[in-house]
């Protein structure tokens, strides 16, 4: 798995780049994740109505799931 350490701070991933780091998890998933407060998934940045996420906010989200549970 990519780390901080090596992840691009101003790297943009795009949806399906974002299930796959997060182990392959569906589109559908990723918006029900968007839509529960209580996960706080990083919002996307919306480019021509398209979504990208900073590489380096969902390695830290991820980071921060595996150490809560």
């Amino acid at each position: 798995m990519t780390t901080e350490s090596t992840a691009h701070p101003h790297k943009r991933i795009n949806a399906a780049e974002v299930c796959k780091l997060c182990g392959g998890v569906s589109d559908m998933s990723l918006h029900r994740w968007l839509n529960n407060p209580e996960l706080a998934f990083p919002k996307p940045i919306y480019i021509s109505r398209r979504r990208y996420w900073r590489e380096v906010d969902v390695i830290e989200w991820l980071d921060a799931r595996e150490v809560a549970a």
